[in-house]
């Protein structure tokens, strides 16, 4: 049996909102890379929790390399 040493996940969750907390607090001009894949939606997830009720106070920032499927950029749009 395996025992893992590391936090669960609702701990990792917290610890990931209060990151996003502190960057933001030490922030001159914020802005989150958005690539509409599953990293950056995760990051945009918890963004959005760490400042409920209200939006994320920092704009989204996609760098669009035309090589996405239409279906993404669809995605990206109904995200922001």
């Amino acid at each position: 049996m395996i025992v893992s040493s590391h936090p669960d996940g609702n701990q990792l969750e917290a610890e990931s909102i209060e990151i996003i907390r502190e960057a933001m607090a030490g922030a001159l001009n914020p802005v989150m890379l958005y690539s509409i894949g599953k990293d950056s939606s995760v990051m945009l997830h918890l963004a959005r929790k760490a400042f409920y009720p209200a939006a994320p106070p920092f704009p989204l920032l996609h760098v669009d390399t035309t090589w996405k499927f239409r279906e993404m950029y669809l995605h990206r749009e109904r995200m922001a």
